[in-house]
């Protein structure tokens, strides 16, 4: 996959994520999986992108740790 056919598909699962705010874990796991995908291919992910990693991993655990 190009790396401009991945990044358009982040960045749909980022507005997504803003737009559906029910969906967010579903969206998180499919944006992790798409920078996977790019670091596998040895693609550079956009720090933007990382630091909203890094930022939803903190959230979730945040939620798993409470549940």
């Amino acid at each position: 996959m190009a790396f401009d056919e991945l990044k358009a598909e982040i960045s749909l699962l980022l507005t997504q994520m803003e737009n559906q705010p029910e969906d967010r874990r579903e969206l998180w796991l499919q944006l992790v999986e798409k920078m996977s995908e790019m670091r596998a291919f040895g693609m550079p992910v956009p720090e933007d992108f990382k630091r909203m990693e890094a930022e939803l991993e903190k959230e979730f655990a945040v939620d798993s740790d409470g549940d």
